[in-house]
């Protein structure tokens, strides 16, 4: 078997995890990717990562990790992308419960990669797992600090690995360059992109998405649900650091390490003093746009140029722009991503408005 890859966030890094893989290994089967099931609250409206007591129809995994397959569902009235993902990604999703609390998860991080090929790779879209804890722009530095306390303690061989710098809006480009100054990198080629096509056609990731645009090429400004980033060169780079250089950042990460707290709560609280940001609390935003009415008829009423003169004003000058935030700027959801895409006739991981 493969090395067990551990998407840092959950959410959308399960797509940009599987891309990585593709860059890193040379190994034909389907990777194993562990992801927490931790979902922004458009897709999952109740607080906190979900666990295996949240989901019918889990399989037996690796390691005593449970995996997603098609027929998995999340239990009303949480929500979840994971089954899906499983269908759409070419790879192996395991269920991380963070819930269990932190020597647990390590436990459960060893077990699996001892039955995987014995080491872990953390694979960050963005950065935000380099936090030293003061960005002013930082949103939600837990999860993937608990994951390096985590792997830390499962105390096998470790490579963390940080795609698109900059790309999850919360620690600046320049500033993660200088962070991983002096470490390995390399740009996957967009047949390792390609891999992720068929999610994210569908799925409302951003950082993923702004990750693959760049591997495909795209450069210039892009408005997100956050506010607006620019594609250059460097957001197309897969950086590589120890284990023990990412934890040299992160202040939440060695903190749990050196606290070992009993609950997830306990854990969060930790993350909380150090960042002053509550680390269980739904990852807030603004909405993208002064929101409109939702079209009575779904995508399919809406008017191709109107939409596309209503997403170019409410961009202000960027080229473009993430689906999911054309989605909500035309009073959509993500389940009309696919529609969306259809009435706008783009098949890229964003849509270009210049």
């Amino acid at each position: 078997m493969s090395d067990l890859y551990v998407a840092a966030g959950g959410g959308g890094d399960p797509i940009g995890t599987l891309i990585a893989a593709r860059a890193v290994s040379v190994d034909p089967d389907p990777p194993l990717i562990a992801t927490y099931a931790w979902e922004r609250p458009e897709v999952d409206p109740t607080a906190g990562p979900l666990g295996a007591e949240d989901f019918d129809a889990l399989a037996d995994g690796v390691g005593g990790l449970p995996a997603f397959t098609a027929a998995t569902r999340a239990r009303p009235p949480a929500g979840s992308t994971m089954p899906s993902l499983a269908a759409d990604l070419p790879a192996r999703l395991l269920l991380l419960d963070p819930a269990l609390g932190l020597a647990p998860l390590a436990g459960r991080l060893a077990a699996a990669a001892a039955a995987a090929g014995g080491r872990i790779r953390v694979v960050d879209i963005g950065g935000d797992i380099l936090t030293h804890g003061d960005e002013p722009t930082l949103r939600s530095p837990f999860g993937d600090a608990l994951t390096l306390a985590a792997c830390h303690l499962a105390g096998v061989p470790t490579t963390v690995h940080v795609a698109g710098p900059g790309l999850d809006g919360e620690i600046g480009e320049g500033t993660l360059l200088d962070r991983l100054d002096g470490g390995s990198s390399l740009v996957p080629g967009r047949d390792a992109a390609a891999a992720a096509a068929r999610a994210l056609a569908w799925h409302p990731s951003e950082a993923s998405a702004l990750w693959a645009a760049a591997l495909h090429g795209a450069r210039g400004t892009v408005r997100t649900v956050g506010g607006t980033l620019r594609l250059t060169a460097a957001s197309a780079g897969l950086h590589h650091l120890t284990l023990a250089e990412a934890l040299g950042h992160n202040p939440v990460a060695r903190a749990l390490v050196a606290e070992l707290p009993d609950t997830l709560q306990e854990a969060a609280d930790i993350s909380q003093r150090v960042t002053g940001i509550p680390g269980l609390e739904s990852e807030r935003v603004p909405r993208a746009a002064p929101p409109q009415e939702p079209p009575a008829g779904g995508p399919a009423s809406l008017d191709r140029d109107a939409a596309m003169k209503t997403l170019r004003q409410a961009a202000e000058g960027a080229e473009h722009v993430t689906l999911r935030y054309a989605a909500r700027t035309l009073g959509l959801t993500w389940r009309d991503i696919p529609a969306l895409r259809t009435l706008l006739g783009s098949d890229t991981p964003v849509l270009t408005i210049d």
